[in-house]
């Protein structure tokens, strides 16, 4: 819980007003900066293996191109990709992303010389999930239709019994099929033990994965990737992947997308430069294990339904590939926010990152889009999100800080010099207990869901204290805070184990209910108090 402090520096000698010092602080982990923002909270440690790991490792840079990885040299074919005989007696394998007519432009596939090609296994059996609660057709027999806004408290990493990521994993709410390959599912994991003697195979799609607390090493076909709360990884439809949790439990959130990819948006009269960068994505160097496995797994997702099959040997046995079709991870620090300079809120639009478009031009399947650390400089203007009806359907998370509607009225009260004139000591626990009952709403491992024209915006308490602000055009740096936003055109039907989840906050509309109305008349009366007749 987010708790602010307080102290009384002095009285001053006019109208009886206390000067308070204020401080946001979370327990053990943060403190608030001078403009009254709270920062970032420092990287776990590292594990010995984590940080060995993490000092091996090694990336190629660059969205969508072209790369050639070898761990051992003279590993790649010459001239072609599939020889009578491949070098060093690998088999050679293509992994197809996209159809073999699909343009030039977009197509996707990735070679792969391996020591063993992938086919050798025991037949596929069901294996049911730990939990019952992977869904991949979103119909009313999977999941209930609700416009209600919809938010949800940080679930708890359970210690017992031990969850890897495959078990840890469970859909949230989601639209379409995986089998008619149109739809996305929106997922959480909370994970506490690391994939063992077994590897991941999503058929159904591409993972977007937003680790919220503790670090992922991720082994992959192509090699091993490192991703820390912060940042995302994208693991493409038909890759084998294990999740290790360096750090110990794990927690966070995954975004899956059926019958297309992610892709940089395009940036329009931005320019050439801006939003997320193609030379910041990060994709691995190929790493390989050559050992006898005897029951090594493979766990296959296939339809929203997990099955297993038997190999004896480890599915990371490239020694070397090339493509365009390869895993990815992006430090979301790295993004270049653009936002208004003068007057009004931008769209969220313009923070989007990555996003999974449809046929129809500029209406996305799914778009991830963060809110980060930026300058708020609009003149005469309401800075906090505005209230919204959406044609589109908007899931959100928070990986750290306080979102930034807190963080805005918190500014408002603090202000740039983290000191503030309160009249009395019941002004500050008036603070106090707000930002507590803020804090027990939306958390860092929370989330929130306003589906298509469900109306959302800033509570009352927001709305109130930013109206009557004094120095409301003080450019106003948003720092220590990051969400992300799902949106998709697509409207969501929500897991009814998500609606019935003890983490779901029953008195979400609450936050609305207190707002009045400010209309006057031209005569002054207010709409409360009738203009008199003429």
């Amino acid at each position: 819980m987010y708790v602010l402090q307080y102290r009384k520096e002095a009285a001053a000698a006019a109208g009886g007003l206390a000067v308070a010092a204020w401080q946001l602080q979370q327990p053990a982990q943060t403190a608030v900066s001078r403009t009254g923002a709270l920062p970032r909270s420092s990287p776990p440690p590292q594990s010995a293996m984590a940080a060995q790991e993490e000092e091996q490792l090694r990336y190629l840079s660059g969205l969508g191109n072209t790369f050639s990885s070898e761990a051992v040299p003279g590993s790649l074919p010459v001239g072609q990709n599939s020889p009578l005989v491949c070098p060093r007696g690998l088999y050679a394998e293509q992994l197809s992303g996209t159809s073999f007519t699909t343009p030039r432009a977009q197509n996707l596939r990735t070679w792969l010389y391996r020591i063993k090609p992938s086919v050798t296994h025991e037949p596929f059996h069901p294996r049911p999930t730990a939990h019952g609660r992977l869904v991949g057709e979103f119909d009313r027999s999977t999941a209930a239709a609700t416009p209600t806004q919809l938010r949800w408290r940080p679930p708890e990493v359970p210690l017992d019994p031990p969850l890897d990521f495959i078990d840890g994993l469970y859909t949230v709410c989601g639209a379409g099929s995986s089998f008619l390959r149109h739809g996305y599912a929106i997922h959480m994991y909370a994970a506490n033990k690391s994939m063992d003697g077994c590897a991941f195979c999503n058929a159904d799609g591409d993972f977007l994965i937003v680790p919220q607390q503790g670090r992922l090493l991720i082994t992959t076909e192509c090699g091993k990737v490192l991703v820390s709360p912060g940042e995302i990884v994208v693991i493409p439809q038909g890759f084998r992947f294990a999740i290790d949790l360096p750090d110990g439990p794990s927690r966070g959130y995954a975004s899956e997308i059926f019958g297309t990819h992610f892709q940089l948006p395009d940036l329009g009269p931005i320019g050439a430069n801006g939003l997320a960068s193609p030379r910041d994505f990060l994709s691995p160097t190929a790493w390989f294990e050559q050992v006898h496995r005897p029951g090594y797994t493979i766990v296959h997702k296939y339809g929203g339904e997990l099955f297993t099959a038997t190999q004896d040997f480890s599915p990371f046995n490239v020694v070397a590939w090339h493509g365009n079709y390869v895993p990815y991870k992006y430090d979301l620090s790295r993004f270049c926010p653009f936002n208004t300079v003068l007057f009004d809120h931008g769209d969220p639009s313009v923070n989007t990152v990555l996003t999974a478009p449809t046929d129809k031009p500029g209406v996305a399947l799914l778009d991830f889009v963060i809110f980060p650390p930026r300058w708020l400089v609009a003149e005469n203007t309401f800075r906090p999100p505005y209230y919204h009806r959406n044609c589109m359907s908007e899931f959100m998370g928070l990986i750290y800080g306080i979102y930034e509607v807190t963080c805005i009225w918190i500014n408002i009260g603090l202000s740039t010099s983290c000191y503030v004139m309160l009249k009395d000591d019941t002004q500050c626990n008036e603070l106090v207990l707000y930002m507590q009952a803020k804090a027990d709403g939306f958390l860092p491992g929370g989330a929130s869901l306003h589906s298509c024209m469900t109306p959302h915006g800033p509570d009352t308490k927001t709305y109130e204290a930013t109206i009557s602000r004094a120095d409301a055009n003080e450019p106003f740096r948003l720092s220590g805070t990051l969400a992300f936003m799902f949106e998709s055109s697509l409207i969501p039907r929500v897991c009814r184990w998500a609606l019935d989840s003890p983490y779901r906050d029953l008195d979400y509309y609450q936050c609305w209910i207190g707002l009045k109305s400010h209309f006057s008349h031209d005569s002054g009366a207010t709409a409360s108090e009738p203009a008199a007749s003429p």
